[in-house]
């Protein structure tokens, strides 16, 4: 395995994991909490 072989796979895995986190950070079940978190900076305490 040359180096291109491993550009290429660590290229691939990087789409991969950054596909996953999208599809984990706009999943209907994580809504209600990241719309909490998003409403903290603008509570009073």
């Amino acid at each position: 395995m040359d180096i291109n072989d491993m550009r290429s796979a660590v290229t691939v895995l990087s789409l991969l994991s950054f596909v996953g986190i999208v599809f984990w950070a706009w999943s209907k079940r994580n809504k209600e909490r990241f719309d909490e978190a998003a409403r903290l900076p603008l509570q009073d305490d």
